[in-house]
């Protein structure tokens, strides 16, 4: 038998309704895999018992001819989601143990569909980070190695956990989140594929928040098929989520193949920065000449506003950010650190509980909201925000079907090369953030590798609610890319 971690979840699901194997099996291959690369440092807390006794009871079903559209699929799951009786802490010592009594609506549809859980996913601490080493449970490793060292690489973040665990197929896919990136920089730098759906398509039930107004959750998985397949379980109307939109879940799976001729792709000149690597500029020309030669039309746009997109970014994100953690304060739940005062003991819990870039972004937050800054800060960087979401609604005005960009500024990167400089690391969100900021929909998929024989990706962005489009356009250029697959080292 084939080993059965190296499967697609698309495979697995075949092989599973042809009873080639058992999702027992399948998930003992999976904890085997979980045992051995623990190294990565990608799971926090696995959950062997439980994703047993998931997958012999979802045996049971399919023996009976009720699987769901994920029957016996061995999934991991990003810290930051709540998993009912699962410890669930953002990776932030603040959360200590807590075990939530509920379930997240996401998390919930997957379990309804047939899913299995592994375990909680390591992520940058509530979110906050573009590598993975700001986790209370310390950096994940990724699985890529630059050729000929044994330099340990970051992931990205904030979800290289859930990056890492796919590419090193200790998981058939996993959920993630996306901010200002999360899901799409991730999958770039280890050659997975991550999709960012429209702001509003996955309910944000039950996941912790970071800034409420950007998350969206997301699949990180092998292939853009699998990422279609996980997006129909993940999407959908949820009425505890007022920001969740009533619109029908489509059937993504069906748009892989699906023709792509007479597309209009945007080329956005704005994109092309001051030094960026010429393998980026190579990838990105590459991409678009895999989309011609499948039938589409490459047309330059323009979308001016895209320098000033970071800084707002900036300044929007914290200040939701101050608002969302005010509420861990050690009175209820979590860490509580003693103080002679309740102010004291707000104090106390915060500063020990939180890590040093969860307080930077919570007083750069709390600054721009405070009296006197607000119209300054606030207010102008959302006027910002209306006008780079209103840049995108003009090219898709004039028939642009989707935007083809780089998704980062360059391959993944040393653990520890960029701490030093925290505006160094928020650069490597140049190209993502725009998207959260205009809620719309956008996928990262492997295009090529570096001159270090790592893996970098190319970014869709597409119009809202239209992530059907983006699955069609990526399958194009994973079939001109090929997959690309790390060599075990751990």
């Amino acid at each position: 038998m084939t080993d059965l971690t190296s499967l697609t979840l698309a495979e697995a699901r075949e092989g599973l309704a042809n009873k080639s194997f058992t999702s027992l099996e399948l998930t003992d291959a999976h904890l085997g895999a979980i045992e051995a690369a623990r190294a990565l440092n990608a799971f926090v807390m696995e959950t062997p018992d439980q994703a047993r006794a998931m997958a012999r009871a979802i045996d049971a079903k399919i023996g009976k001819g009720h699987g769901g559209p994920l029957a016996g699929i061995p999934l991991g799951i990003k810290d930051l989601f709540a998993t009912r009786d699962v410890r669930t802490t953002a990776c932030s010592k603040i959360l200590g143990n807590f075990v939530p009594t509920y379930e997240s609506t996401v998390t919930s549809q997957l379990w309804r569909d047939g899913a299995v859980m592994l375990g909680k996913l390591n992520n940058d601490e509530f979110a906050m980070g573009s590598s993975n080493e700001t986790s209370c449970f310390g950096p994940v490793v990724n699985p890529w190695r630059r050729e000929g060292s044994n330099t340990a690489l970051v992931p990205g973040g904030s979800s290289g956990g859930s990056a890492s665990a796919v590419a090193a197929m200790l998981c058939m896919g996993a959920t993630a989140t996306d901010t200002g990136g999360s899901i799409r920089q991730p999958a770039a730098f280890t050659g997975t594929v991550g999709i960012k759906p429209t702001y509003g398509r996955c309910s944000r039930w039950g996941i912790v928040a970071f800034a409420s107004s950007l998350d969206q959750a997301g699949p990180i998985a092998r292939t853009v098929r699998d990422s279609a397949i996980l997006m129909r379980s993940m999407a959908g109307h949820d009425p505890k989520d007022t920001t969740s939109v009533d619109r029908a879940v489509p059937d993504y799976e069906a748009a892989i193949g699906k023709s792509v001729k007479g597309m209009k792709i945007g080329i956005p000149r704005e994109y092309r920065l001051d030094g960026m690597p010429a393998e980026i500029e190579k990838l990105w020309s590459e991409g678009a000449a895999w989309l011609k030669a499948a039938g589409a039309e490459l047309v330059d746009v323009s979308l001016p506003h895209t320098k000033y997109a970071l800084p707002a970014y900036y300044i929007v994100a914290p200040a939701e950010a101050s608002s969302n953690l005010a509420r861990y304060d050690g009175v209820r739940y979590g860490l509580r650190v003693p103080g002679r005062s309740i102010g004291e003991q707000y104090e106390n819990t915060r500063a020990e509980g939180f890590g040093a870039e969860v307080r930077r972004r919570v007083m750069i937050g709390t600054y721009v909201l405070s009296a006197g800054y607000y119209d300054a800060y606030y207010l102008r960087a959302q006027k910002v925000r209306t006008l780079i979401k209103r840049d995108f609604e003009d090219c898709f005005a004039k028939g642009v079907h989707a935007i083809l960009t780089p998704a980062t500024p360059s391959a993944a990167f040393g653990v520890g090369e960029k701490g030093a400089d925290p505006v160094e690391m928020y650069l490597n969100d140049i190209f993502t953030v725009t998207v959260n900021m205009a809620g719309l929909p956008g996928i990262a998929v492997p295009a090529g590798r570096d001159a270090q024989a790592l893996p970098l990706g190319l970014q869709l962005i597409g119009r809202p609610f239209d992530e059907e489009t983006l699955f069609s356009l990526g399958e194009v250029i994973e079939q001109a890319a090929g997959r690309f697959t790390p060599a075990r080292w751990w």
